[in-house]
């Protein structure tokens, strides 16, 4: 009895090994162990085709050749601004994950502010109060520290500190961007982990310092560039990188070198546990207007990104191996079509000024109600009633919000408006760019061909495109079935199976 007892004891432990080894081969197979998300700004197909030529080898290169691609549009409102981000991580639009535009009126002091903002949120290193808090859907992280747990190990680093905070999500445990005047890594408390060690390494030995202080110059004879403008082939471009940092190419390789540096640190990708390396870039040179490439600069920003994502992957392939991480690249659009483009081929474009239509409206409300401020101030599509004094008068919200909509509509350039109440039963396009957290009590939408500012040198609507598209590229050395049909920008979360 005591030896059949053993037998079946022993028997039982040899089945739960392999049990076990099974389901971490399973669990191996299911998901790479590294994923990599690279955003860069201003990246888009046209520019892609463009300089495809130029790049015998390199990472542009090879994911022209073996990465799986398209090019998604978005659903909603494009800016230009953290909302295409926030779609792209999270799968839904702005109605759901809250980030309309990159700033949100407040009426408490009656003046926009930064959509992430957070006060109970401190800066490491700088003095910026910010956080994901306005981030209501779960990002890509934000799934894989659900699917994951605590085992997975999630860092983020970039140039913009809202886009790298929407990159880190909730859930990283650290995030931080690069400060450009102070040089230097920083972040904010609301990640467990504070500053990253290695970007604490990195401020301490004077590389930043030491790029910034170079040159940034041509790195081919201007004329065998395809696109120098006038200027450029008279007296070729030359920019002290200390005064165009984060839009240069040593920024990239600055990200690019802290986050290689962050995957050794960190083992990531180093165990069967699923880890995310999530990284910031930009196209977006000093004198850039359109997203085309119009400029030897941008041509040279192209061929720099190139080098430095064929560095990341070369590096990546050989610490973890080719077939042990998948690497997702998302273009965000941030210029569009440029004005001197549009006015050449003799489309009309105009500017409408919010904060003028804000002061028109309220004279017009003063005329029919009294020498009040009827208005609390305005912000992008939103003009903001003064709620408080229409309730004190016992006057109707909606009723005033009506005839807002009305004069609006005698606005050059206004398409459409709508109350609130009206906007949130809209469908479609509109729908889903409006958050009752982020938008006024009039929303207003222009027409094509008017760029939306908020005064005369603030510029909201950066991409003025009636049907803005951005590249995405999906590579990894491992065997991936893929979906056929992502064509929305709200879908390529699906590519990673989060």
């Amino acid at each position: 009895m005591h030896t059949t007892h053993l037998y079946t004891t022993t028997l039982n432990r040899r089945t739960r090994l392999l049990l076990i080894m099974l389901a971490a081969a399973l669990y191996a197979a299911a998901a790479p162990r590294l994923t990599v998300v690279v955003a860069v700004d201003g990246l888009n197909q046209q520019s892609l085709n463009e300089m495809r030529s130029y790049w015998p080898q390199g990472g542009l290169r090879t994911l022209a050749e073996e990465a799986w691609q398209t090019s998604v549009t978005f659903p909603h409102l494009v800016y230009g601004g953290n909302e295409t981000l926030a779609t792209l991580l999270t799968g839904t639009t702005p109605d759901r994950h809250g980030l309309a535009n990159d700033y949100a009126f407040l009426r408490s002091d009656r003046q926009p502010h930064n959509a992430l903002e957070d006060n109970t949120a401190n800066g490491i290193g700088c003095d910026l109060h910010i956080s994901p808090a306005a981030l209501l859907t779960p990002s890509l992280t934000d799934h894989m520290r659900m699917q994951y747990g605590e085992q997975s190990k999630i860092y983020a680093v970039g140039l913009r500190p809202e886009a790298t905070v929407l990159l880190a999500g909730h859930a990283a445990d650290a995030c931080c961007w690069l400060d450009p005047a102070q040089q230097r890594w920083v972040t904010t408390d609301f990640y467990r982990q504070g500053l990253p060690a290695a970007a604490d390494a990195m401020n301490m030995n004077g590389r930043i310092a030491e790029l910034a202080a170079r040159t940034w110059t041509p790195r081919m004879d201007i004329n065998t560039y395809a696109h120098p403008t006038p200027q450029e082939r008279k007296r070729p471009f030359a920019y002290d990188n200390n005064a165009v940092l984060l839009n240069s190419p040593a920024a990239n390789k600055l990200v690019i070198e802290l986050a290689l540096a962050m995957q050794q640190q960190e083992h990531l990708g180093q165990d069967l546990t699923p880890d995310m390396l999530l990284l910031q870039l930009t196209v977006q040179t000093p004198k850039a207007t359109p997203d085309p490439i119009q400029s030897a600069e941008q041509e040279d920003i192209y061929l720099a990104l190139n080098q430095d994502l064929g560095f990341l992957i070369e590096q990546l392939s050989k610490r973890i191996g080719s077939d042990q991480y998948t690497l997702l690249v998302l273009g965000l659009p941030r210029r569009g079509v440029g004005t001197d483009t549009r006015l050449a081929a003799g489309l009309p474009f105009r500017y409408f000024n919010t904060d003028r239509a804000a002061a028109l409206t309220s004279t017009y409300l003063m005329a029919l109600y009294g020498h009040e401020r009827w208005i609390d101030g305005a912000y992008a599509n939103s003009i903001y009633l003064n709620r408080t004094l229409i309730e004190k008068k016992n006057l109707s919200v909606e009723t005033i919000a009506r005839q807002v909509t009305a004069f609006l509509l005698e606005f050059q350039g206004v398409q459409a408006a709508y109350t609130m109440r009206e906007a949130l039963l809209l469908s479609g396009t509109l729908r889903n760019s409006i958050n009752k957290h982020a938008t006024g009590d009039v929303f207003f939408c222009l027409e094509s061909g008017w760029q939306l500012r908020q005064d005369e040198q603030h510029i909201i609507d950066h991409v003025i495109d009636d049907n803005p598209t951005a590249p995405v590229m999906l590579w990894s050395g491992a065997q991936q079935a893929l979906p056929a049909d992502i064509n929305s920008a709200t879908q390529v979360t699906r590519l990673l199976g989060l």
